[in-house]
């Protein structure tokens, strides 16, 4: 069995390679004094990667308030790569405070429709998210 597995993953390695060298990869690259830093999404075929998303500026430190901002940007950029909520995979969410966990689960719920994407939600320790955010997400979808 365990034989079978490893034959099937290294034919998922080959046409990962084969999709890397046919399809087109195109990033929303974000800049900081015009040296790239790093994408805010990147596809490569139909998969849509979507960097972590905070609220940064924004917040005003509410989970429920942030988590809303958030998933909102998440969806318009989504949108901008030819998908939807509808069609992710996985979320990652990072909290600050573990504390936050339910608050944001309110606002999460429902966000993906009706077959929701699989998830991890991480807490980080005390100042471990860039900015001023309180929560970052980010997902990996498809078009």
């Amino acid at each position: 069995m365990a034989a079978v597995a490893g034959v099937a993953a290294a034919g998922s390695l080959a046409s990962a390679t084969e999709v890397e060298k046919d399809e087109k990869i195109s990033r929303d690259v974000t800049n900081l004094q015009d040296v790239p830093l790093f994408a805010g999404s990147t596809q490569l075929g139909r998969l849509v990667f979507i960097s972590g998303t905070g609220a940064d500026a924004a917040s005003v430190h509410d989970i429920r308030k942030d988590t809303d901002f958030v998933l909102k940007k998440m969806e318009k950029r989504l949108i901008d790569a030819g998908s939807s909520m509808e069609k992710v995979l996985k979320v990652t969410v990072f909290l600050d405070d573990l504390a936050d966990f339910e608050g944001m689960n309110e606002i999460y719920k429902g966000r993906f429709g009706k077959n929701p994407p699989a998830r991890s939600t991480v807490a980080v320790a005390k100042g471990g998210i860039p900015g001023k955010s309180i929560l970052e997400i980010d997902c990996i979808a498809y078009v």
